[in-house]
């Protein structure tokens, strides 16, 4: 029973049902409420508390062989209170009948009781306003719930694609003739960026970092402020970055044989030393299996204009061959068959083979229900 209560909440058909029938509780509470009006039962609710707070501070002074002036007070505020109450006030009778019950020369604890007893009906009347409260709730809990699937199947529909499009790869494909130019191109752009860092002076290093900002596909992170001014405006800015990292473990004492300002060497570079050990080529680089074609174009042309500003001519041409790979005809189909040769798993490929249409079309279809439903209820 368990195991089919769970298949009934996530089946697409079983929550559709969840959430119409949440859509018609709160469709009927609400009608419950309107059937005696919102405003109506909220005074109810004020006379009911107001009531109970009358009980509470004469019930035990008022009863038996109590106080008799609590019991003449509390006679005098009963009937005030009574009084008091708007004429089309729902069970506006059973409180009547309050003054009756107790109009007696003494009252007991079983009075107090049956006074409670015959608010029953009002005390019924009011919970329609936690009905419809508690009904709106699992009404959006189970949208909730509904939304959820829905983006679950969603997923699934995305990953059936791409199964579906690299199940289609030639798997044949020459990829040796995409990869080899990009791994050139990939290898020496490092090294060529190794040599930058450690040989050119911090400041033209994290200013060249600084001018790639104007070209968002690059992807260097910005270089933090506190660094930036600092090798802009001392001294030791013109030290290259390695040099300035093994100044940062000095001592203050020993530091100062070096630099003209020890502390402000210390608070810009050690207080930024994982921001510099992360500085590398790879926002640089094209890696495999590479972007779509379109994608990849765009990134290339930046990346031609930000490479030159440090590379030699062996790098750009290395980038230039790239680039004329991936305008190549045959591009998208080498990248697909090296997006299923990297990516797949085992079980991938297992679940390729046997076929992925039919679950594809299940989680659209699934999807879709869903989606109608929410739109619908």
């Amino acid at each position: 029973m368990p195991d089919a209560q769970a298949a009934r909440t996530t089946d697409p058909s079983g929550l559709v049902a969840d959430l119409e029938a949440a859509r018609d509780a709160r469709e009927d509470a609400r009608d419950a409420v309107e059937d005696v009006g919102k405003d109506r039962l909220r005074t109810l609710q004020e006379a009911i508390d107001g009531l109970e707070r009358l009980f509470d501070q004469y019930e035990a002074d008022a009863t038996g062989t109590g106080d008799f002036k609590s019991y003449i007070d509390f006679q005098d505020d009963l009937v005030a209170f009574v009084e008091e109450l708007n004429e089309d006030l729902p069970e506006r009778e059973a409180f009547e009948s309050l003054l009756d019950l107790f109009k007696k020369r003494r009252l007991s604890e079983s009075d107090f009781a049956e006074a409670r007893d015959r608010l029953a009906d009002a005390r019924e009347l009011v919970g329609r306003l936690d009905d419809l409260a508690d009904a709106r709730e699992a009404y959006g809990d189970t949208r909730t719930r509904v939304a959820e699937r829905a983006d679950e199947y969603a997923a699934e529909v995305e990953q059936l694609e791409r199964l579906q499009r690299l199940g289609d790869a030639d798997l044949d494909a020459p990829v040796e003739t995409l990869r080899d130019p990009i791994e050139t191109y990939d290898e020496r752009v490092r090294a060529a960026f190794r040599e930058f860092r450690e040989s050119a002076p911090a400041r033209d290093v994290l200013g060249f970092v600084e001018t790639t900002q104007s070209y968002p596909l690059v992807g260097f992170d910005s270089v933090p402020d506190d660094l930036a001014a600092f090798v802009a405006d001392r001294e030791a800015g013109t030290e290259p970055l390695p040099q300035l990292l093994e100044f940062a473990e000095y001592s203050p004492s020993k530091l100062d044989h070096y630099v003209a300002e020890p502390r402000a060497l210390k608070r810009a570079v050690g207080g930024n030393r994982t921001y510099l050990d992360r500085l590398d080529a790879e926002p640089l680089t094209v890696g495999w299996p590479p972007a779509p074609a379109a994608e990849l174009r765009h990134r290339l042309e930046e990346l031609v204009s930000v490479v030159a500003r440090f590379a030699a001519d062996d790098v750009l041409a290395a980038l230039h061959a790239v680039r004329r790979r991936v305008r190549d005809d045959d591009y998208q189909r080498l990248r697909t068959a090296a997006v299923a040769e990297h990516e797949l798993t085992d079980s991938e490929k297992q679940r390729i083979e046997s076929g992925v249409a039919d679950d594809l079309a299940a989680a659209r279809e699934a999807e879709r229900e869903l989606r109608d439903a929410l739109d619908r209820l």
